[in-house]
């Protein structure tokens, strides 16, 4: 199964999560690594122009394919996640509860997206013991500013 992430071209090849061990996300605190993919070019655009400022959006940028091993992927739905999961910007409650799925070492986490609930986005656990992923593709994007402008 393919899934897409969006982000800095220097960062494209990185495959430890080192951005979200750094700053944490929505789904993990500091110090806990993830790859945070969605299942849509579209999805990933969107969780990308949410998560970054106007003035902070780089020149080079890149567009990531991912093939994920289905088997190894943990599904939660709604009625699974914390009652604040959707609140912004993101609590505690969601970073404890995705920070507990990563250190149990489950490979794929699939859950919705804040942004469209009916869709998903997938966190990959970089020190999962199981290799269930892979880069098929990198290409670069440039991303409309009219996303982000009126």
């Amino acid at each position: 199964m393919k899934v897409f992430r969006i982000g800095k071209t220097q960062y494209a090849q990185d495959l430890n999560g080192t951005g979200s061990k750094l700053f944490g996300g929505r789904w993990n605190h500091v110090d806990t690594p993830c790859i945070y993919t969605s299942e849509s070019r579209a999805l990933s655009v969107l969780e990308y122009a949410v998560n970054i400022d106007l003035d902070y959006i780089p020149r080079a940028l890149s567009l990531c394919i991912f093939e994920i091993d289905e088997t190894q992927i943990h599904t939660l739905q709604i009625k699974d996640l914390p009652g604040n999961w959707s609140e912004t910007p993101a609590p505690k409650s969601t970073k404890d509860f995705g920070s507990k799925l990563l250190e149990d070492k489950h490979p794929i986490i699939k859950i919705p997206s804040i942004i469209i609930p009916q869709e998903f986005n997938y966190l990959i656990n970089p020190l999962a013991e199981i290799s269930c992923f892979k880069i098929l593709e990198i290409k670069d994007f440039v991303f409309d500013l009219r996303i982000k402008t009126n």
